[in-house]
């Protein structure tokens, strides 16, 4: 009885063992053998990720993206992802990283990391010139194309009247289109995209009318890939060193990344 006793808690312990060395294959482990990363990058936001005319991924997001899969030695998958679905990719492995104009908060906090700041974002809300809006209380009665799940549909929220009408959409080209035809009154977007649509559409007279956030770009992490996330904030830290990430802002944003936070 003893001896079997004694064999079984070998067998567990072995078990153990095995189980152990399985999860202390990291990501960047992964990442480091097979000379490969995924990457998720929008493509529906202008400058930060959208299809160029030869259809491939462009802009400031997918550029961070082959930064640092250059400064990795390895090849990059870019995997087109959505506001509402960018953090699921990043928890269910579909990639490894996230770089897709994504804002830290608590809520985000408590189920993936981040890395350092990168490039420089802030949300806000965009009205005709015509309509008058000075403060949060101006948005009653009216009506607001905004992105389900995105920052600034979480921002608009906290600071908007009751009676604001929401018109949520399920990407950012749809919010865009919605107010450009004139469906809703208000855009509550980032200031990049604004600033893309007044350019391609100065008969709207679009205009920035209120702040709701200031919030830098973060890489996303999965929990548990330390090593991973250090390596990515070296690659931060020494691109921002060298004016890597000035550049990059400047390119695609027009003016450069300000003081990031770590």
């Amino acid at each position: 009885m003893t001896l079997t006793l004694s064999r079984r808690l070998t067998l567990i312990a072995g078990l153990s063992l095995l189980a152990a060395a399985a999860q202390a294959q990291t990501a960047l482990d992964t990442i480091t053998k097979s000379k490969a990363i995924k990457i998720a990058i929008p493509t529906d936001y202008p400058p930060y990720g959208f299809v160029g005319p030869d259809m491939a991924p462009q802009g400031l997001d997918v550029a961070v993206a082959q930064l640092i899969a250059a400064k990795l030695g390895v090849k990059v998958e870019l995997v087109p992802v959505t506001s509402a679905n960018r953090i699921a990719y990043l928890q269910t492995k579909k990639a490894d990283l996230v770089i897709s104009t994504l804002g830290k908060n608590p809520e985000r906090e408590k189920v993936i990391n981040f890395s350092a700041a990168y490039a420089p974002f802030y949300q806000a809300v965009f009205a005709a010139k015509s309509l008058p809006i000075k403060t949060w209380a101006d948005l009653g009665g009216k009506s607001v194309a905004v992105t389900r799940g995105a920052m600034e549909d979480q921002e608009l929220a906290k600071v908007a009247p009751a009676t604001l009408e929401y018109k949520r959409f399920e990407d950012n080209n749809a919010t865009i289109a919605a107010f450009a035809a004139g469906q809703t009154q208000l855009l509550a977007t980032s200031a990049a995209v604004a600033g893309n649509l007044m350019q391609r559409n100065p008969g709207l007279n679009t205009e920035y009318k209120l702040l709701l956030k200031d919030s830098p770009c973060f890489v996303g992490v999965a929990k548990g890939e330390d090593a991973l996330l250090a390596k990515v904030n070296d690659i931060i830290a020494a691109a921002k060193a060298a004016g890597e990430l000035e550049a990059l802002s400047k390119k695609w944003l027009g003016r450069g990344t300000g003081e990031l936070p770590l």
